[in-house]
């Protein structure tokens, strides 16, 4: 469905596991590649990177995934009942205000997912969903503008307001969803609770770009009241990490014959330089 831009899972190091356990879950999976660091899958078409990146880093709800059931109860009682298998119910699947079924449940991966059983009017099934919480509890409009700002064919779809009696201020988000090229996201309020986590490198979104322009740009824009890290990976100003990486990386370490090299090279640079890395798979 999209190519551009998805989702990265950090396991420690049992992304295969992972993706078997998804193949249960969710019936419609399909691997799509893999080597030792990295495996391709879809779900329901939304492409995601399982990262086996060991025990440095592990997901949490901060980025969530909704599933968006369509009104099919079996779906969402079947998908309920093997996520929460060894996993974490963070709320029972039942009637809330915003849905006539809803759940968030912690898988034993550790990857969070809210089941809707509202359908969604597009054919992405699967929405990434960042929950703003703590001193970000508010800043829901602020991050739609910014987001939307530095994405090219980027849309806001819809937003509901905090309702009324809360302590946040006037005007402030409840949740937003926008589009960023071809992908969805949904954003959260974390509300007056305080939460013991925030945004980290176990969730995270790859971007794949075509030119060093394009890198350069989406680096720029993250790192500048961000936070620069190694092998591409940057934190924007909310906390969200992103992985902004060339289009043909995988083509570069895995077809060149100079993975190593190429390797050897990445592990030097923080924001990527395509000329450097194409230069090491001669």
């Amino acid at each position: 469905m999209n190519d551009f831009i998805y989702p990265c899972l950090w396991f420690n190091n049992n992304a295969r596991e992972a993706a078997g356990y998804y193949k249960d879950v969710f019936e419609d999976v399909n691997i799509l590649s893999e080597n030792p660091l990295v495996l391709m899958f879809e779900i329901y078409g939304v492409k995601f990177m399982g990262l086996n990146g060991g025990e440095m880093f592990r997901p949490n709800p901060a980025v969530s995934y909704f599933v968006y059931c369509g009104g099919d109860d079996a779906r969402i009682e079947r998908l309920y009942a093997k996520l929460s298998k060894d996993g974490r119910v963070m709320m029972p699947l039942e009637k809330y205000d915003w849905s006539a079924k809803y759940a968030w449940v912690e898988d034993r991966f550790g990857i969070s997912w809210q089941l809707d059983i509202d359908a969604i009017n597009n054919p992405q099934k699967i929405v990434p969903a960042l929950l703003f919480a703590n001193d970000k509890r508010a800043l829901l409009g602020e991050a739609l503008s910014y987001y939307t700002s530095i994405f090219n064919d980027s849309r806001h779809i819809v937003s509901f307001p905090i309702p009324p009696g809360s302590s946040m201020p006037d005007g402030a988000l409840m949740f937003t969803q926008f589009r960023l090229r071809d992908l969805i996201f949904n954003a959260l309020s974390g509300g007056e609770p305080e939460h013991e986590f925030d945004f980290c490198e176990g969730n995270s979104f790859v971007i794949e770009c075509e030119t060093q322009g394009e890198i350069d740009h989406y680096w720029n824009s993250f790192s500048e009241e961000g936070r620069e890290s190694m092998c591409g990976w940057v934190q924007d100003k909310y906390g969200v990490w992103w992985q902004v990486i060339p289009s043909i990386l995988e083509s570069l370490i895995i077809d060149s014959g100079k993975g190593q090299q190429v390797g050897e090279a990445l592990r030097q640079m923080k924001k990527i330089e395509l000329d450097v890395l194409k230069n090491a798979a001669q």
